[in-house]
């Protein structure tokens, strides 16, 4: 606090009360640490903190949700969520806990606070050996898949719509530029960036997985053409959905194919050397979906639609 002394005088030089003026001056708070939401839960009239009793079930928690991923060892669906999505600066992106019937876990996992946290609008989201990847305004953002912690955000620099991700086992991460040019950016588990693959045959392209062998899968919003390309950037197949307008893609261990249409509210089935078929339709805004190989089921977010649908999957669909 300053003090400031002003002393006034009269022409019989009387001397007035001084006045002092005090002057705060704003210090900015210390930055707080991150810390993860708990379960659904509330505050009693005791002040106690109670977790929601079994009797209950929640469902929702979601804002455009754009995409999923699921993690076997929690058995929960992460859903990414892209806030209000008003300013490009609005940092108000979050990661809900999801349970496997649609019900609530955590409504607010990683955004509970903002503390120690930059998250503006998640798209895409992989998991890989311990870490959540996600996609968000330009970067690449790792958080621990246990604790919640944010652990880093790489930039990519010369990208303008990073969508779609997928993470290999060596810890490389391919990311999609859905417009205004179609990219596919490689980010190394050190953190270098480079372009992997640029133009056609990428049209707007949005949804990427990793298969069996390594190779890297991605999906066009702008035709229905399902690509492969091997590690070194070689297109080596070229296989097509049902439909176009295609958002998401999930590759089973058995090397079977799953595309959701965002445009046109089909997932379309590729078994290994078959045609693509659909096995689920009038999903409005599908977008990039997850595969929950515990319950055997496909989760697709809804996007506008603030939900999640869920498309049990065996050799009978």
């Amino acid at each position: 606090m300053i003090m400031c002394e002003v002393m006034m005088h009269s022409a019989s030089r009387r001397i007035v009360p001084a006045v002092f003026i005090a002057v705060v001056l704003a210090v900015p708070a210390a930055a707080q640490e991150f810390s993860a939401g708990e379960p659904i839960g509330a505050l009693n009239e005791a002040g106690v903190w109670q977790p929601m009793s079994d009797n209950v079930t929640v469902y929702g928690s979601f804002h455009f949700t754009e995409s999923c991923t699921f993690d076997p060892d929690k058995n929960l669906i992460l859903a990414m969520n892209a806030g209000n999505r008003v300013e490009a600066n609005d940092d108000d992106g979050f990661v809900s806990l999801i349970n496997p019937d649609g019900s609530v876990h955590t409504p607010k996992w990683i955004g509970a606070t903002r503390d120690g946290l930059e998250l503006h609008d998640p798209l895409g989201s992989a998991i890989g050996d311990g870490v959540l990847y996600t996609v968000d305004s330009g970067y690449v953002r790792l958080f621990d898949l246990a604790t919640g912690r944010p652990q880093r955000s790489i930039p990519v620099p010369d990208s303008t719509l990073l969508n779609g991700i997928a993470v290999a086992d060596d810890g490389t991460i391919y990311a999609s530029n859905t417009r205004p040019t179609g990219q596919l950016w490689k980010v190394t588990a050190g953190g270098e960036v480079s372009l992997f693959a640029d133009g056609a045959p990428l049209e707007s392209p949005n949804g990427v997985a990793i298969d069996q062998e390594g190779n890297i899968v991605v999906v066009n919003i702008g035709n229905n053409a399902v690509i492969t390309y091997d590690p070194n950037g070689s297109v080596i197949r070229t296989e097509h959905a049902v439909e176009g307008g295609n958002d998401g893609v999930v590759v089973t261990a058995d090397g079977t194919k799953y595309v959701s249409s965002v445009r046109y509210g089909s997932v379309s089935r590729i078994s290994p050397g078959q045609e693509a078929e659909i096995i689920a339709s009038g999903i409005p805004s599908a977008a990039s979906m997850c595969y929950d190989s515990t319950q055997n089921q496909l989760v697709i977010p809804l996007n506008p639609n603030y939900a999640l649908a869920f498309v049990r999957i065996n050799s009978q669909d």
